[in-house]
């Protein structure tokens, strides 16, 4: 396999394992884990999640091939952006595949892509959803196959993407027509603005064209530029024409969590100096101002971006990454009990929510959405450290998403996890992020190098091939 992937053989010895992890049942709330997970038992869990991913990919290709993703409960297509088309979950699946070995499933994804994927369509698209999935996963697709058409489809979306960045201040604007150039959506956020620079960046070293490499860095520059000047934080929303902020509130969850991620993974994949300075002050001002470190651990919660007075203990899913930007930044004691609350959240109801006041410990939002922060964050946490727990943590979260979210046609999102009620959506990063976080996570550190690559936030690795 190119590379250095290779497929996880199963030993006959760790069959009786798999048979036990079938009928495993979820820690109850507060239950104390054992961090023992024996090399069998490892071996065993990658070829679970292998095994798993199978069944979601299954369902996909039975039900909604030729559409972007699947309703397993009603076993019907979703698309992004109908009529067209843009297969999100292959170009998603893509990369997670050729790391499982699986060459079946991979030969079936590879094909659909270049004989029918097209950005000449007439629909206008998110520019930070397109940008970490379909553009992330074609580079990714690219440095891992050497198929040159992976490389032409990248740039030619790429360079559809760059009038979205025709604003006054250079920052994009959400949506843009790929057909016409057409944008829209003048009100963005830090992590719409800012978590492009790995994709863009990459083309730009690839094609050897600088256009979208500087241009994603002149919107990081020029966002950054308009933190607070009292606290350094960043609201929630900002007119992009005006430069003017239209939310104050400022956190780490969804709409600002990724442009702090990008920031230090900028500086690790091209070695961009500016990026890790800005990235490292942005870190600081929310260790200054949002953390918050309580009976119940320690969290991070809302505060106003001018003031930094606390407005909510709120924390949850998609805040679960940070751990990971704590390891990127090397601060392992703060990334390690961080990732403590991360689990406590987890198992507070049995599978972790949308939302969590930390403060009362009580759900506050109670869908979940096959999000993989969570597993992220243990992945990260047990290569920096070889600390088993992470492992343990990784069993548990994957014995949960298996018990409450698998479903015959695959995996579905729950309306509560209180109650566990589902709904009728199996988005692509559970197959491009939440699977790959697990297997990697147990399977061996030869399945994939870990210091060798920088994963955009859709979890696509991207190596630095260029020397310059």
């Amino acid at each position: 396999m190119a590379l250095g992937f290779r497929s996880i053989a199963l030993a006959a010895a760790a069959v009786c394992v798999l048979l036990a992890l079938s009928i495993a049942v979820p820690a109850s709330k507060g239950r104390q884990l054992s961090a023992t997970v024996t090399d069998a038992e490892r071996t065993a869990l990658a070829a679970e999640v292998k095994k798993e991913f199978q069944h979601a990919w299954a369902g996909y290709r039975k039900l909604a091939w030729g559409h972007d993703e699947l309703k397993p409960v009603s076993a019907t297509p979703h698309d992004w952006y109908p009529p067209s088309v843009v297969y999100m979950t292959p170009v998603d699946s893509l990369d997670t595949m050729l790391m499982m070995g699986l060459t079946a499933e991979a030969a079936d994804a590879q094909a659909v892509i270049l004989e029918r994927l097209t950005f000449d369509l007439d629909a206008s698209v998110q520019v930070f959803e397109v940008t970490i999935r379909l553009l992330g996963g074609l580079i990714t697709s690219y440095q891992m196959t050497k198929e040159p058409r992976y490389l032409a489809l990248a740039e030619d979306l790429g360079r559809r993407l760059l009038p979205a960045f025709q604003s006054a201040t250079g920052m994009p604007y959400r949506f843009v027509h790929l057909r016409t150039g057409v944008k829209n959506g003048r009100v963005s956020n830090p992590a719409e603005i800012g978590t492009l620079i790995l994709e863009f960046g990459a083309l730009s070293k690839l094609t050897k064209k600088p256009i979208y490499f500087d241009t994603a860095k002149r919107a990081i520059v020029e966002l950054s530029n308009r933190a607070s000047k009292t606290t350094g934080l960043l609201g929630e929303g900002i007119d992009v024409e005006s430069g003017q902020w239209t939310n104050p509130k400022s956190h780490i969850g969804g709409g600002i969590d990724s442009y702090y991620e990008y920031l230090l993974k900028c500086e690790r994949l091209f070695g961009d100096a500016d990026c890790g300075r800005i990235g490292r002050a942005g870190v600081e001002a929310i260790k200054k101002h949002l953390e918050d470190d309580v009976a119940s651990g320690l969290w991070y919660g809302e505060a106003d971006m001018n003031s930094g007075k606390r407005t909510a203990t709120i924390y949850g899913s998609l805040h679960a990454f940070l751990p990971t930007v704590f390891v990127l930044n090397g601060d392992l004691p703060r990334a390690k009990r961080l990732q403590e609350s991360n689990f406590k959240m987890w198992t507070h109801a049995g599978i972790e929510p949308e939302e969590f006041d930390y403060a009362q410990m009580r759900v506050v939002s109670a869908s979940y959405a096959l999000r993989p922060e969570n597993a992220e964050s243990a992945y990260y946490l047990y290569r920096a450290t070889g600390d088993a727990q992470y492992l343990a943590q990784g069993r548990q979260m994957f014995r949960d998403l298996v018990a409450h979210c698998r479903v015959a046609n695959g995996y579905t999102t729950l309306r509560s996890v209180v109650t566990k009620e589902k709904t009728d959506r199996m988005h692509s990063f559970l197959l491009a992020e939440t699977f790959k976080y697990l297997y990697l996570l147990f399977a061996p550190a030869s399945a994939l190098d870990y210091n060798a690559v920088t994963f955009n936030t859709e979890a696509h690795p991207i190596w630095r091939t260029w020397t310059n």
